[in-house]
C-alpha cells in the first residue's frame, strides 16, 4: 500500500521543475541563503504556486513562516533581541545620548568584576593593600570553573597581577582570590559588593559572587553598569589604564584580551566585557575622541561580533550628538549622580539649617539671581569662602528625581558638604516631568572642590554652568 502511494505521488511530481519537486517551493540552498530576492520576486513566487499541487498548500504556509523568519535575521540583531539593553552617557555633562531598556534587569555577567577591581582599587588607595601585597588561593577559589588562569589551593597572586588578569582573562578564579581577602568569603564580599553599589547610586543591582558566574539573584541593569563604569573612571583615574591592557603572562602562559573594541574601534580605550548564556554578550566601553568622552553599555548580543557592532554604531552617532542640546537629559537619581536613600535619611537626621530652598520653573530658575550661601561646611572637608560672587555661572548638580521632596532632600544633604544654595528646578526628560537638584552660585573652582568632597563623602555629583 505504502509503496503504491510513493509511486502515484512520484508519477503526479514527474510535471514539476526540480525546484519543486518533494513539495519545495525553492531549491534548499536558496532557502538557507536567505536571499533578500527570495521576499520581493512576487511574479516568479505566483507562478511556482500556481504549478504547485493542492497537497503541496502545506508546504507554502511552512515556508511562508520561514520566510519571515528568515526576514528578521535581516533586520537590526538589537531589534530582534529580547535581552539587548543598552545606554550611552557624555562623560562630562551627564547627558543621556542613548538608552534602549536601560532600566530592565539583566545578569551582568563579568561585567561583576568591575566591582570586585572598584573594591580592589579602593582598598589599595586605602592603604590597606598595596599593588604587591600577595592573596592566597583556597581550595574554593581554585575550584572555580573557566575561564580563569588555573591557580591551585596554596598558591598566591599579587594584587598587580590579579588585576590584568581580572581585566583579561576575566578570571573566575582570581575574582573569588578577591573576594576572600576582602570579604573573608565570597558571600559576604557579594554583600559588601551591593552595599558599595548602592552608595554608588546602583539601585536595581545586586551582586552575590564577585565573578558573574550565573546566580539567580545577581541582577544589575544597564544604566547601573554605566554608572559603575563613570565611577570607576573619576574615582581611579591612576588605575584606569589597566582597562586597556590586551594581555598578560602567567607562570609562562600568554592571555589576550576578549575586548576586541579596543583594538577595533576609534577612541576606544577600555573597560569590560562579559558573557553568560543567561545574559548573552555584554560590554561597558569608554571612548575618547578629540576632547570628548562618552561612556555606554550594552547588553545581551546575541554574539560577540553583533555586540561590538552595535556598540561601535551607538559610538559613532553619539560622538555626532551635541552634549549641550541634551543637557537636561541628566542620569538620574537611580545612578551614581544620588547617593542612597538610606544614607540621605540618615544624614538628614543629623544635618543643621540648610541654606534656603527654592522650586522653580527651569524658566524663573534662569532669571533668578543666586544668593551667597549660608549653611555651615563640614570642617573635614576643604575650607570654603563663606560668601560668593553674586551670579558666578558655576553649580553642583546632584541628580534629577521623579519627586521633588526627594530632590530637595538630596540637595539639603550635599549642602552640608558645599556652601551652595539650594535651587530645585522642574524639568522635562524623556516627556516625563523631573526635578533637579543643584547648588548654585560657586566660582569654578569651588564648584569643583565641592563635588570633589561630595565624591569622598560617597556621594555622586556634576559639576556644571548654572
Amino acid at each position: 500500500m505504502i509503496s503504491v502511494k510513493n509511486k502515484k505521488k512520484a508519477d503526479n511530481n514527474r510535471h514539476l521543475p526540480p525546484s519543486l519537486r518533494k513539495g519545495s517551493l525553492f531549491n534548499w540552498s536558496e532557502v538557507m541563503s536567505c536571499s533578500p530576492w527570495m521576499f520581493i520576486d512576487i511574479g516568479r513566487l505566483l507562478e511556482r504556486m500556481k504549478r504547485m499541487a493542492i497537497s503541496e498548500c502545506g508546504a507554502i504556509k511552512g515556508f511562508l513562516v520561514f520566510a519571515v523568519l528568515c526576514s528578521l535575521f535581516l533586520t537590526n540583531p538589537a531589534q530582534a533581541n529580547p535581552r539587548a539593553a543598552s545606554i550611552v552617557i557624555d562623560a562630562d555633562s551627564g547627558a543621556v545620548l542613548h538608552e534602549s531598556h536601560a532600566d530592565a534587569s539583566r545578569y551582568p555577567a563579568s561585567l561583576t568584576k568591575m566591582m570586585t577591581l572598584y573594591l580592589l582599587f579602593e582598598a589599595v588607595e586605602q592603604h590597606k593593600m598595596t599593588l604587591d601585597s600577595r592573596m592566597p588561593v583556597s581550595v574554593h577559589a581554585a575550584s572555580m570553573p573557566s575561564t580563569n588562569i588555573g591557580l591551585r589551593a596554596g598558591d598566591s597572586i599579587s594584587i598587580r597581577e590579579a588585576i590584568p588578569a581580572l581585566i583579561v582573562r576575566s578570571a573566575n578564579d582570581v575574582a573569588a582570590v578577591v573576594a576572600e581577602a576582602l570579604g573573608t568569603s565570597e558571600p559576604n564580599f557579594g554583600r559588601m559588593m551591593t552595599e558599595k553599589a548602592r552608595k554608588l547610586g546602583m539601585h536595581s543591582t545586586t551582586f552575590r559572587n564577585a565573578s558573574g558566574l550565573p546566580h539567580d539573584e545577581q541582577k544589575t541593569t544597564a544604566r547601573d553598569m554605566v554608572t559603575l563604569s563613570m565611577r570607576l573612571i573619576k574615582d581611579f583615574p591612576k588605575y584606569y589604564h589597566f582597562f586597556s591592557t590586551q594581555s598578560f603572562s602567567h607562570k609562562g602562559t600568554v592571555y589576550k584580551s576578549h575586548n576586541r573594541m579596543v583594538q577595533n574601534t576609534p577612541g576606544v580605550d577600555g573597560l569590560k566585557t562579559g558573557f553568560i548564556r543567561a545574559s548573552g554578550f555584554n560590554v561597558a566601553t569608554s571612548a575618547k575622541r578629540g576632547n570628548r568622552r562618552v561612556v555606554a553599555v550594552v547588553m545581551g548580543g546575541n554574539t560577540a561580533a553583533a555586540r561590538d557592532q552595535h556598540m561601535a554604531q551607538l559610538l559613532d552617532r553619539s560622538f555626532h550628538q551635541n552634549p549641550s542640546s541634551l543637557a537636561g537629559n541628566t542620569i538620574n537619581s537611580r545612578t551614581a549622580l544620588a547617593a542612597s536613600a538610606g544614607e540621605q535619611k540618615e544624614k538628614a537626621k543629623t544635618q543643621v539649617p540648610l541654606a534656603k530652598t527654592a522650586l522653580v520653573s527651569e524658566k524663573a530658575a534662569k532669571s533668578m539671581p543666586q544668593q551667597p550661601a549660608k549653611s555651615p561646611v563640614n570642617p573635614q572637608s576643604q575650607p570654603q569662602k563663606a560668601t560668593m560672587p553674586v551670579n558666578d555661572g558655576w553649580a553642583v548638580q546632584i541628580g534629577s528625581y521623579q519627586e521633588s521632596n526627594r530632590a530637595r532632600a538630596q540637595a539639603q544633604a550635599a549642602a552640608r558638604w558645599v556652601p551652595g544654595e539650594v535651587v530645585i528646578t522642574e524639568v522635562e526628560i524623556s516627556n516625563r516631568k523631573m526635578y533637579r537638584a543643584r547648588l548654585v552660585g560657586l566660582q569654578e573652582s569651588q564648584a569643583r572642590s565641592a563635588c570633589h568632597n561630595l565624591t569622598r563623602q560617597g556621594m555622586g555629583c556634576l559639576v556644571v554652568r548654572s
